[in-house]
């Protein structure tokens, strides 16, 4: 949709095919765009001119992205920036968003999602005002992962990263659901005050009001002393609950009272205790069927379901396998002083049709087995455990045409631009040297097979 009224937008990027692509789409979009390849060149149209909009790369000779979008926002602190890059994770993304960007927009994307969001930048948002630099501390948790899920995942958090909100987050056991609680709270104003985690799976039902809210000495047998709860200890900070929905409905009414009015008994206490504390909860289970079910309360579920986070299994990011295998085998070795174990294309191709019932966890179980299991340095697919090497366990991601696909979408995530070549390639020397196999190397019968002349088969050997 175009906007009503033209706007000045300054687009920044040093790669003369991305500033064609997004200058021919705002041109579309009605808007006046002036062009500048590098942070010096852009600082210098600001300085004589006002724009409404900025959209710059990150990575640029001289002066980066980031850079530019402090001093915009120093200097301009309502003017919507958006951040473009080719190299995202989730500090890049939190560093973003805490320094004052509109939005943050990981390559390749999609045109119409750009033209929504500039759309949305450019309308009158009162939420724009505040937005100030912040100093970002280095990460400490390993989220890892390029693909589009975990994109979008690392834009939530840094959005949150200046609220105090609460968070539901969903996903399988093993996809990481703790790491993510984690960054939330290291990308919080909270992030100085304790981190608290409590899976209530793994608490006895008789013990679980104890740890939350702690008790006082002597208010049951066995409680020699007073016992601060997790709510105290978290005073502040931030308490993550997993798997939320193994909680009982008694305690579902405690929880629920603490989180509207801040304050709970100690078991055996007289006196109220009054906490500050950012609940962020997790679950594998569909809490609204419990809620039908009537084993979770309904109003309990609306206070812990504001801002909702899906968290990808493994199986639909298999993209992100090298990469948290090479990270795994990373940390893994240097745990065992010992050279860090390579996967071979074969062995790794295995491990992206496989279907990871146990998501992030299992793979790392996986990759500290072969670091302790294997003789040899490289990896191969007779090296992998049995369980990836059973057919049955395959989903239908294992067949050739998805690995295929995922192959080409990986490449084109990187730019390169000539895969589909060097995929057809490799793929005519494939079903060349195996056209010639069942011919005993008859050239005749082998073009035959092929659907091609012989002249074709000829010159396509003397190409390969």
């Amino acid at each position: 949709m175009t906007q009503n009224t033209p706007k000045k937008l300054l687009l920044v990027d040093d790669d003369d095919s991305i500033r064609w692509v997004l200058n021919e789409l705002l041109n579309d979009l009605g808007h006046h765009v002036t062009q500048a390849i590098s942070a010096e060149e852009a600082i210098e149209q600001l300085s004589q001119q006002d724009f409404d909009l900025v959209i710059s790369d990150v990575r640029m000779s001289g002066k980066t992205g980031m850079e530019l979008l402090e001093k915009c926002k120093s200097e301009c602190p309502k003017m919507p920036i958006i951040i473009m890059t080719a190299h995202s994770d989730l500090d890049s993304a939190v560093n973003a968003y805490q320094k004052g960007a509109y939005e943050y927009l990981p390559k390749p994307f999609d045109l119409d999602e750009v033209s929504t969001i500039i759309n949305k930048a450019l309308a009158p948002l009162d939420s724009q005002a505040g937005n100030h630099p912040k100093t970002q501390e280095q990460s400490k948790f390993s989220i890892i992962g390029e693909s589009a899920s975990m994109q979008d995942l690392y834009r939530a958090i840094g959005r949150l990263s200046n609220s105090h909100v609460t968070v539901l987050l969903h996903g399988e056991s093993g996809t990481g659901k703790e790491l993510v609680a984690n960054a939330l709270h290291q990308h919080s104003p909270r992030k100085n005050a304790p981190f608290i985690a409590l899976n209530m799976a793994a608490i006895p039902k008789d013990l679980i009001e104890s740890e939350l809210f702690g008790h006082e000495k002597g208010s049951f047998t066995g409680a020699s002393g007073r016992y601060l709860g997790r709510f105290e200890q978290a005073d502040n900070g931030t308490l993550f609950l997993d798997e939320i929905g193994d909680m009982p409905l008694e305690t579902q009414t405690r929880l629920l009272r603490v989180l509207s009015e801040g304050t709970f008994y100690r078991i055996g206490a007289t006196q109220a205790t009054r906490v500050d504390v950012r609940i962020i909860a997790a679950t594998h289970q569909n809490l609204l069927n419990k809620v039908k079910r009537g084993e979770f309360r309904e109003d309990l579920y609306h206070r812990l379901n504001v801002i909702p986070l899906h968290l990808p299994p493994l199986r639909e990011r298999s993209d992100d396998i090298p990469i948290l295998a090479e990270f795994f085998l990373k940390k893994i070795s240097e745990e065992l002083i010992e050279p860090q174990k390579q996967i071979s294309p074969e062995a790794l191709d295995i491990m992206q049709s496989y279907p990871w019932s146990g998501n992030v966890r299992q793979l790392e179980n996986v990759c500290r087995w072969l670091s302790v299991m294997t003789n040899s340095q490289v990896v191969l697919p007779h090296d992998l455990p049995k369980e990836l090497q059973t057919e049955e366990d395959r989903t239908i991601t294992s067949d050739w045409q998805s690995r295929l696909n995922r192959k080409l979408n990986a490449e084109l995530a990187k730019n390169n631009e000539q895969v589909f070549i060097e995929v057809q390639q490799e793929f005519e020397k494939i079903i060349i040297k195996s056209a010639l196999a069942n011919t005993s190397g008859k050239k005749a019968e082998a073009s035959k097979l092929l659907g091609w002349g012989r002249n074709t088969l000829t010159r396509k050997l003397k190409e390969n």
